[in-house]
Parts: structure tokens; sequence; C-alpha cells
């Protein structure tokens, strides 16, 4: 992945670094061990520059309504699994778009009711914007339902539908349904594990609110972290981490504070995310994100703000524009998640102002419908990946699970083909090649954890993290990316997954 050495027939690695490099004979292995890769392909290894990790490894245990083609078959599957719930305990569940159901139909506290009873369901959307709940969760709120920055969706004579959004969502989240400490660590042992047999060695993680941090140090404790996580943390800890002296890099080489998240508006499938034409919900104003930006960049730490509709695109971009002089001095590296729709004039001012997309390449695909539907006539200017690279934007690649999954084969594959399925490429036009699609993958992110020296490449003095397929991506046609398996994963010179010999 380097352009001064594309490729390699064979690496050699010394203790925890690809030899070569200073300092790395002095951990070096008491005596060679050689493996025939038998043809086998070596890559660095993958990173997910924007994952909600323990929310997703929760989500393995939660009844999934992904693929749900009507709100009946979603509440066949919550009927399905309320028998499994302890008594005194809540049922969660995520995945439901009521735009992909037929017909179109809004949920309600009322269809729940009539298969949970009086167990508290609590059921995220796809996009993790939407909270669908029955009476049995409402009441636990006691009428505290609505915040700023948040929608509760209300029938004509003023009742709440059990449909929150935005902020009201994640209030209500926060206060009621928050898992504990020991279920996140619980789930995410098991999810380490997955994300290893699929190439994940570093991950750019987003539950910083969610206390995630708390759960690597355990995970880390008991030596069960195989991961490099750089961590993000949510804005309205910036003053306290100003007052400690805590800094972006702060940390080791498997835990760092990464960076300050914040939000700009909501997203597509919720109907929320901030467009042109003044539809949409306003999380994060301009002004205020000028204010994040300043104050996070005074105390050492960069910006990631999440932004969907133009929008909310263009008031991220005027807000790093307008705070340059702070951010750019101090070598941060700002960057907007997601970046679905653009306005033409503004696709360029990614590269001028020095501000990375972190983008999300299996979103497309997935979400062609419903942009088709509610981005008529915009759909040319949304997941522009093509546009921004042309443009000079550097382009990170993430999951953004539980919200697609924890699969960077699968997300390049969407990169490159713009479909996963055998439906016909959507505007390929805005397609990456395979080169771009794993330098979004295993290079930008790196970059983007200030790592450009350590990860992301496989030169000497690097750290041995590499992944082994099963054959050369870059070589293969384009309809056989869907065919490429992971068979071993390393990370700092050890085998985390599969370690050979292999047949």
């Amino acid at each position: 992945m380097d352009p001064a050495l594309p490729k390699a027939g064979a690496l050699a690695i010394a203790g925890e670094r690809v030899a070569g490099g200073v300092g790395t004979h002095e951990t070096a292995l008491p005596s060679p061990e050689r493996v025939d890769l038998g043809g086998r392909c070596v890559l660095p290894g993958f990173s997910d520059a924007h994952v909600h990790f323990p929310t997703w490894a929760l989500a393995q245990r939660q009844v999934r309504l992904e693929g749900t083609r009507s709100l009946d078959e979603a509440l066949e599957r919550v009927a399905a699994a309320i028998g499994e719930v302890a008594p005194g305990r809540w049922l969660r569940g995520l995945g439901w778009r009521s735009g992909d159901w037929s017909p179109p139909v809004e949920p309600t506290k009322e269809d729940l009711d009539a298969v949970s009873g009086e167990v508290p369901v609590a059921l995220m959307a796809k996009d993790y914007h939407s909270l669908w709940l029955n009476s049995a969760a409402l009441g636990r709120a006691n009428g505290d339902l609505q915040v700023p920055g948040g929608v509760v969706e209300r029938a004509e004579d003023g009742e709440p539908t059990g449909v929150l959004r935005e902020e009201c969502a994640w209030h209500f989240r926060d206060n009621y349904v928050r898992p504990t400490i020991e279920e996140m660590v619980e789930a995410s042992r098991e999810g380490i594990r997955i994300a290893n047999s699929r190439g994940v060695t570093s991950v750019h993680d987003k539950d910083g609110w969610l206390g995630a941090l708390e759960v690597w140090q355990e995970l880390r404790a008991e030596d069960a972290l195989t991961l490099r996580v750089w961590q993000s943390l949510p804005h309205d800890h910036i003053d306290k981490l100003a007052e400690l002296g805590v800094r972006s890099g702060l940390g080791d080489d498997l835990i760092r504070i990464g960076y300050i998240k914040a939000f700009m508006d909501g997203t597509l499938g919720s109907g929320t995310a901030r467009l042109l034409d003044g539809s949409g919900v306003q999380i994060t104003s301009r002004e205020e994100l000028e204010d994040i930006v300043r104050r996070a960049a005074r105390g050492g730490l960069p910006v990631a703000v999440h932004a969907i509709g133009d929008l909310a695109n263009r008031e991220a971009l005027d807000a790093f524009e307008a705070t340059r002089e702070e951010w750019q001095p101090r070598g941060l590296r700002p960057r907007i998640e997601h970046a679905q729709l653009l306005a033409e004039e503004d696709v360029p001012r990614f590269a001028q102002l020095g501000v990375a997309a972190s983008v999300q390449f299996s979103h497309a695909p997935s979400d062609r419908d419903i942009a088709d539907r509610n981005w008529e006539g915009m759909t040319e200017r949304a997941y522009a990946h093509r546009s921004l690279l042309d443009s000079g934007a550097l382009l990170a690649n993430g999951s953004d699970a539980p919200i697609e999954e924890l699969d960077p084969l699968l997300g390049i594959q969407a990169g490159i083909l713009r479909t996963l399925n055998e439906r016909e490429p959507w505007h390929p036009e805005q397609a990456v090649t395979v080169e771009e699609a794993f330098q979004a993958t295993c290079v930008a992110p790196a970059w983007l954890a200030g790592d450009e020296r350590r990860r992301g490449k496989l030169l000497p003095g690097y750290l041995a993290d590499l992944v082994v397929v099963d054959r050369d991506p870059f070589e293969c046609r384009p309809e056989e990316l869907a065919e490429i398996d992971v068979v071993a994963t390393m990370l700092g010179g050890r085998w985390i997954f599969n370690a050979p010999p292999w047949e």
C-alpha cells in the first residue's frame, strides 16, 4: 500500500514490527519462522474508521429487524423474541426502517403493545436516529420525552405515537435503556473475535458517550483486547478534558484518546437530514459547532462531526473554515462523518480546507431505494465518493456498524461495485477503484489517528498489523471481490485469528 513499493514477494517481521526499521531488532524472535502463503495475499490490517463498537457487539444479541418487508413481519420477530426476556428486563432491538415496508406505514406503540404486553420494548431504527417504544416503555419516562433538537411524534389527539427521533430518541435511550458496562464488556469480547476474523486490526470508535473507554480498559486488563482503538468522546466533555490536560493521542499502543464527536443533523432514513430546501432537524448550529471546534482545538483535540444533508455539510465546512486558524496550526485533523449529500460547490472544499470525509462505502447500495424516494432529483450528488476523491479529498472508510455490518471487505466491494447484489450499480459514476478502496480502509484511517508513520502500510519499522486473504484483490475480476475470504489476522507480530499452518 505504498507507491514506492506497491508489491513484495516476502515480508520479514521482527517482534511486533516489519523488519528493517530502527529499533525493530531488539525484540526479534529468538529463531526465524517461515510461513509459506501458498499463493495467498497479505495486506495491511483493516481499519474501521466509523463504528459504534460496543453497540454493534450488543446488537448481536438483540432482536434484529433489518430486511423486514412490512410492519407485520417486524412485529412477528418481536413476538418471537418476547418469550426469551427475563422478568423485569427490557427487550432491545434494532434495524427497522419504515421506508422499506410495504405498505409504507409509521409504527406505533399500539402495534407493539399487541405483541409485547407488559414487557418494555425499545427498538432502534436502522439509522439509530429513531426509537420505537411500546406503552410499557413509554411509561418509564412519566411524560419526560421532549428535549431540544428532538422530535416526539404525536397522534391527532396529541398523544405520543411511540416513535421518538434524534435527541429525544437518544435522551430516552440514555436514561432508561442504557446497557451496563458489564453487558458491553461481555458482548465486546465476542465482537472483537468477529472483527479480528474479518481482518480488522483497528477501529475509530464512536461510543465514547456510552462509556466505551471503560469497556476497552476492562478488556485490555484481561488481555482480551486485540484491536487498536482511536476513541471518540462527546463534545460536552471538552471543558473537563481541558481541565485535566487530556489531549488527543493520550494512551498506549492499544487505546488512545482520539477526537471529539458532534452532530449537525439527523439522517436520510428518519427524514431528519438537514437540506438546503429547509427540511430536516438541526441538532447543532454552525455557530455552536464553531465554538465546539475552537474549544476542542485549544485543548488539543480534533473534531469529527456527523453531517448528512447538504445544508448540514455546508455549515460544518463553514464552521471548520471559520476556525481554521485554531486547528490547522496545531496539526489537528478534522473530519466530517458521512457527508452523504453535498452541494456541487461544496465538494472541493474538503480538500481546500484539509477536512477529511469519513464515509461508509456500504451505505450507498444499502440506502439507494430510500435515497431515490427522499432525495428524488438529488442523488447524482449523494454518496459522491468519486467526486470527493477527484477533488483531492482524503476519504476514510468505515462501516457505521451496527447500521451496516462490520465487514471491511463487504464495504470495499460496495465502494468499487456500487451494488451488493444482482442489481445494477447505483450511480456507478461515483465508484472508486480497488486501490482507492483499500487506501480508504487501510491507510487513511491510520493518518487520521496520527499513525501514518506506524500503521496502514507494510514497510520497515511499521507495526506488523496485517491480514492474509485467499487471493489478490488487485488481480481478481470485480465479480470475484465478494468471494474473497480472510484467512488469518496478525496484530503487532502476533496472530490473533487463525494462526498458521493452513490447509
